[in-house]
């Protein structure tokens, strides 16, 4: 997909101008859609998983906190632009939530699938808030006016309130969300390739391997020690590991572009975490688990 947008862009009429209408398609609506129904249509029951949600915010800040560390290890710190490791750094975190609820459905059944719509709840609020901070902190933005204009923000908040309220997508609307969310995974993975720049690849190489080392070797190492630590069952081990292993958000590249940061970079680092993670993923699920 994200080849086919490459192509289309450079060698159709389909050209940037139609690209970016596309980014805000996905950006305003698609991706909001996607995640809003991702999280109402699995009931969550925290008292059951309260050990596992804790697995799961454990993991999630480990890799905030080692993503926001970068600039400033010893040696490597100063050979890291500031302007890019404010862009980028969500790749280390954020994940690709339709690949991960279609593999917990595959290898986890329903079972696996509540308890991807858990961790996709509790951690796509932080995530998004840990993708959005950097940037306005950056380019010296009001943080809390970035925070409640963020489409993805706005769904997620509003997808857990209407979970936990009790209320759910009406069975005539199901179709539609769910067509909506598989568009926007398509229309995401091509706007990245789209602003695909290939040069791009070998730009900040430094920061490119450990950002993708972060999201595709470090975190699934935490999310084994942490199924230990909390006595996670088989289920929910496999579970975090297929969390902790995905390929990062096709929606990077979207925000990166629409705050004003590098998205060719961000998209070029969207593609390679998407490569990464036919690596990571069975790494996770066969070596660990």
């Amino acid at each position: 997909m994200i080849l086919c947008g490459y192509l289309v862009c450079r060698y159709t009429a389909l050209n940037r101008t139609v690209w970016e209408q596309v980014e805000n398609l996905v950006y305003f609506f698609l991706f909001p859609v996607l995640l809003f129904q991702s999280i109402v249509k699995s009931p969550l029951d925290f008292v059951a998983t309260s050990s596992f949600m804790g697995a799961g915010l454990m993991m999630g800040l480990a890799g905030i906190a080692l993503a926001y560390s970068l600039p400033h290890w010893p040696w490597l710190g100063r050979h890291i632009d500031a302007r890019e490791h404010a862009g980028s750094a969500q790749i280390s975190f954020r994940f690709n939530s339709f690949i991960g609820l279609a593999l917990a459905e595959r290898l986890a059944g329903t079972e696996g699938l509540l308890l991807i719509a858990v961790l996709i709840g509790i951690c796509v609020p932080m995530f998004n808030v840990a993708a959005v901070w950097p940037m306005t902190r950056h380019a010296k933005r009001g943080f809390v006016r970035e925070l409640v204009r963020n489409p993805l923000i706005i769904a997620t908040c509003s997808g857990l309130a209407v979970n936990l309220l009790g209320f759910h997508i009406p069975v005539w609307l199901e179709p539609t969300t769910t067509r909506i969310g598989g568009a926007s995974l398509a229309l995401g993975l091509m706007a990245a390739g789209a602003g695909l720049q290939l040069a791009s690849m070998t730009q900040s190489k430094l920061l490119t391997t450990l950002l993708l080392l972060i999201r595709h070797l470090a975190l699934p190492l935490v999310a084994f020690g942490l199924s230990r630590l909390f006595g996670l069952s088989s289920v929910q081990t496999t579970v975090l590991l297929i969390f902790s292993a995905l390929p990062t958000a096709s929606s990077c590249y979207v925000l990166a572009a629409r705050m004003g940061y590098n998205g060719s970079y961000v998209a070029a680092l969207v593609t390679l975490s998407t490569l990464f993670g036919m690596l990571s993923l069975p790494f996770a699920l066969a070596v660990l688990r």
